[in-house]
């Protein structure tokens, strides 16, 4: 009897504080989870409830060690079996609670939310109860007693609750207000004082950008993607892998967009920095005065396109790309913007705790949609940059919609589902990521393409190796068709039943006899137009190799020569824009654009039948093997040398697709000569 009159003293002592805990834990609980919005003391609310959810468990964790000493020799069922309800509610609330402090909301366990929720309302209920039952299930002298058992744990505790609930309302209240007045207000004024507008009264002209407020934006609201890493670690890494993070500073870029700069001024630049930079658009730099993206040592330069380069894309403003998108910054968090690691860190906690707000500014429906990626990888020039008229250039959105792909053609019937272009260029991937889905995978932000230029620079050599991997995924095939002759020799030997309906006819040629060979190349996986994106400087082409028995070359075309470039007759898929005196604009300098000599590609779900005539020489021996590939060079070797200047290297040469056929040779007989 003693030792459990210690125990009561022992619970008594915490019971205050315990009651307090629970009643602000419960109202911050409520406030969390069913009051709407993002304001600053909402999201101090959070924090008390975590605080004083952590410092519960802490408190009642003992308390209940405690109680469960003192109660299990009772034999009033019904406290019991409440009782050991209410414990399983408060193991499902701390554990649920536990992993959201600790770990936070994912989407891979977005039900957790609502298990802790459940959680809190029964743990509530559960305890009610079992006070009443507590209570109606006393004897009449336990009843007599109960008042001076507890008079000391009751006297002053409900104005004590009262005192606490005020101080913390107001302590909330203080902390928001101070927290939104304190904070550095963003800056909708361009970077540089007197910012031109040499293309009209748009402030971001030629690019087709818009903003939300129509104004400027502050850079710490776009050029934040290190702030992302915190929590999006596996993303952070893969993207600064990417062609999208190295878009200002990839070296070519530097040249041409330096070469506009020169010969248009800074503004022109506009033009390219919607898509290369947006951090140097937006903010205001791009005036007489400020430094364009390729300016090492930039903010510009190193961000590229960075996380709110895409994810802060509100929507596409119409699809003929040059930065058709219209911006809009995401709503901070408390401590957005700061550079101590510590209220970093709360601010990543936060986002964690309650990543609704974050989740609908950052992960917008236009996110999954292709016609996001039509705002940049679609390009038309105007008058007000060739002093011309307006030239439609690369178009992957419009080649996407003309493909089996889109399911918007009549050529759907080839593939019943729709692919779009996240698929392809971000496909899911094994990851621990926050936004990692049931499965536990997310979309991959390495945005793996066709350039192996970026790579190849920075030493990148996963990047490369992964790049060169996607280039030969067979979604290009080449096919040799065999020469089937509609003059085979007859013969007088009988034939065997089983090859009577045999209708084809043997395939051989003869020396000193000229061959003509088809070569057919298919577009069978590529959901837009091969080769894509910068046609001019992009090098695709079909080389072809002839070979007889004792490994003599017959023929050949497309073959690399001594100065590193490519046999100039050999098949190419490319274009050959052209200044108005007709000269070709082979810099990519698209100001110079007003059209093209030649412009050749595969498109998706198509293919293109190239014919190839050589001789057979007289000593050759058979069987000759005929071999053609498909090769594919980023850049080509005269722009690449231009371009890269000091940090030229030999481009990777990828064998994108391969064919080989044997083809018997005869020697023809005197007679068949006389026919």
């Amino acid at each position: 009897m003693k030792n459990r009159e210690t125990l009561l003293d022992r619970e008594k002592s915490t019971n205050s504080l315990l009651t307090i805990l629970i009643v602000l834990a419960s109202i911050s609980g409520f406030i969390t989870y069913f009051v709407e919005g993002h304001g600053e003391w909402q999201q101090w609310a959070w924090l008390l409830h975590a605080v004083v959810a952590v410092a519960l468990t802490v408190q009642f964790v003992p308390y209940l060690f405690v109680h469960l000493q003192r109660t299990l020799a009772f034999r009033r069922w019904s406290l019991v079996s409440s009782g050991s309800v209410t414990v399983g509610a408060i193991f499902v609330l701390v554990a649920t609670g536990s992993v959201l402090v600790y770990v936070g909301q994912t989407e891979q366990q977005s039900w957790l939310l609502q298990y802790h929720v459940y959680g809190a309302f029964a743990f509530v209920s559960l305890i009610l109860l079992h006070i009443v039952l507590h209570a109606t299930t006393l004897t009449k002298k336990r009843r007599q007693v109960l008042p001076r058992t507890y008079a000391s744990v009751e006297s002053g505790l409900g104005k004590q609750i009262v005192v606490v609930i005020l101080i913390t309302v107001c302590v909330v209240a203080l902390l928001g207000f101070s927290t939104k007045a304190l904070r550095t207000p963003y800056s909708t004024d361009p970077i540089v004082a007197d910012y031109e507008k040499p293309y009209g009264e748009h402030p971001f002209r030629p690019s087709q950008t818009e903003t939300w407020h129509n104004q400027f934006v502050d850079y710490r609201q776009i050029g934040n993607s290190n702030d992302c890493s915190g929590c999006h670690s596996e993303i952070t890494k893969e993207w600064r892998s990417s062609i999208h993070r190295h878009a200002a500073s990839d070296k070519t870029y530097v040249t041409n967009v330096s070469l506009l700069a020169k010969n248009r001024g800074v503004a022109a630049t506009r033009y390219c920095e919607g898509c290369h930079s947006p951090v140097a658009l937006l903010s205001g730099q791009l005036s007489e005065g400020g430094d364009h993206g390729g300016i090492e040592g930039t903010l510009a330069f190193d961000e590229g396109v960075g996380c709110m380069g895409c994810h802060g894309i509100k929507r596409a403003t119409h699809l003929n790309g040059v930065a058709s998108y219209e911006f809009e910054a995401a709503q901070d968090y408390l401590f957005s913007g700061t550079d101590n690691d510590g209220l970093t860190s709360l601010r990543n906690f936060l986002i964690r705790l309650r990543p609704d707000q974050h989740k609908n500014d950052l992960a917008r429906p236009v996110l999954s949609s292709p016609k996001l990626c039509a705002t940049c990888h679609a390009q038309f020039m105007d008058k007000d940059m060739n002093n011309w008229g307006w030239v439609k250039m690369q178009d992957e959105y419009a080649a996407w919609l003309d493909s089996p792909y889109s399911q918007q053609h009549d050529k759907t019937f080839s593939n019943q589902d729709l692919v779009r272009c996240q698929d392809c260029h971000m496909p899911l991937v094994d990851g621990s990521d926050p936004s990692a889905n049931e499965q536990g995978q997310y979309r991959s932000h390495r945005f793996l393409g066709a350039n192996t230029v970026v790579p190849l620079i920075t030493g990148d050599k996963e990047q490369l190796k992964l790049t060169k991997e996607f280039l030969q995924k067979n979604k290009m095939r080449i096919n040799i068709e065999e020469p089937r002759r509609k003059d085979a020799t007859q013969t007088l030997m009988s034939l065997d039943e089983s090859i009577r309906t045999d209708t084809q006819t043997p395939y051989y040629v003869y020396l000193g006899e000229q061959v003509e060979i088809k070569v057919i190349v298919s577009n069978i996986g590529v959901g837009h137009n091969f080769p894509g994106g910068t046609l001019d400087i992009n090098e695709a082409w079909v080389a072809i190799t002839v070979m007889d028995a004792s490994s003599q070359v017959v023929y050949q075309s497309g073959q690399i020569q001594e100065d590193n470039t490519v046999d100039p007759d050999a098949l190419f898929y490319r274009s050959l824009p052209i200044d108005k005196a007709g000269n070709h604009v082979w810099k990519h300098d698209l100001f110079n654009r007003v059209g093209e000599a030649y412009k050749n590609f595969v498109a998706a779900g198509q293919s293109d039948i190239l014919s190839y005539k050589f001789q057979v020489p007289e000593w050759a021996k058979g069987p000759l093997t005929i071999t053609a590939t498909l090769k594919y060079r980023k850049l080509n070797e005269r722009y690449a040398r231009w371009a890269l200047q000091e940090l030229y290297q030999p481009i990777p040469i990828i064998d994108v697709a391969k064919n080989s056929l044997a083809l018997p040779v005869k020697i023809r007989s005197e007679v068949e000569k006389l026919k």
